[in-house]
């Protein structure tokens, strides 16, 4: 059975966005947009005046009152949804054209029967990351069959060495902007809590105030505090639900590397005696 493999070229896909600053940047432009002409809109206030209180059943009035902290936490909280956006696409990429599961099934079977031109076809049709590594594994796998001055051992390792070199350039790709998101877990919660002691500051000072209780400024305070906290929470439980997600497709994809790696080099090693 003819073994021998053409060098073809990776699958050029969507491996996200690198510029994850100006992504921030952009977010943080929106929330303050958002804040200032939809949040603090005069309509949503009595009056027509945003120094008051909101309308009654007024939510856009009533988050606006958040403070300065609010357009913060919306830009954490919009830079999630847009690098979850951005992260779902590259996976999806990431993990070719049809179902994973299915192409490392379809692509042990070849390779068990020794039909490595066979294994090439399916790897060219499937493309994404996976499919990048097998291919350049089965290329490896071409020149180290023809390379009679090497043992048996030395083809074997060659092998496995390009699967591993493969591996490590395909892997950052899928996880990139991951650590921001896993930051923003932490830094939303932490911003919640600011605005919720800014809030209760204000709340304390306008019990202190001469002349009574400022119930205006007491409301104002309270109201402060509890949005803060609330968006804060909000924007740390997404993160923490899109980081775990996209880095349970990760595991996905490097096992079955891992997995049709291995079959690649047992194929090897067992039509090589």
């Amino acid at each position: 059975m003819e073994n021998k493999v053409n060098l073809s070229k990776k699958s050029k896909s969507f491996t996200g966005i690198k510029s994850s600053g100006l992504v921030m940047l952009a977010c943080l432009v929106l929330a303050i947009l958002i804040y200032q002409f939809i949040l603090g809109n005069p309509a949503n206030f009595l009056n027509g005046d945003p120094k008051n209180h909101p309308l009654e059943g007024n939510f856009l009035g009533l988050i606006y009152k958040g403070g300065i902290i609010v357009p913060i936490i919306q830009t954490l909280l919009l830079t999630v949804l847009a690098l979850s956006i951005e992260r779902f696409f590259a996976i999806k990429t990431a993990y070719g054209k049809g179902k994973l599961v299915k192409f490392v099934a379809e692509l042990k079977s070849f390779l068990s029967k020794g039909d490595i031109k066979g294994a090439t076809a399916l790897c060219d049709n499937q493309q994404g990351s996976v499919a990048n590594v097998v291919t350049s594994a089965l290329v490896k796998y071409s020149e180290v069959e023809e390379d009679k001055t090497l043992s048996k051992e030395q083809q074997i390792l060659a092998i496995q060495k390009e699967v591993e070199e493969a591996t490590a350039l395909e892997l950052p790709m899928l996880s990139q902007n991951l650590p921001i998101i896993a930051t923003i877990v932490t830094l939303g919660t932490l911003m919640g809590l600011l605005g919720t002691v800014i809030g209760m500051i204000k709340s304390f000072a306008s019990l202190a105030g001469a002349g009574g209780t400022d119930s205006v400024a007491l409301s104002a305070g309270i109201s402060e505090a509890l949005i803060n906290t609330a968006f804060g929470i909000a924007t740390g439980a997404l993160a923490v639900v899109s980081y775990n997600y996209f880095t349970s497709k990760i595991d996905s994809i490097t096992y079955c590397i891992d997995e049709v790696g291995f079959s690649i080099v047992q194929t090897f090693a067992a039509s090589h005696k």
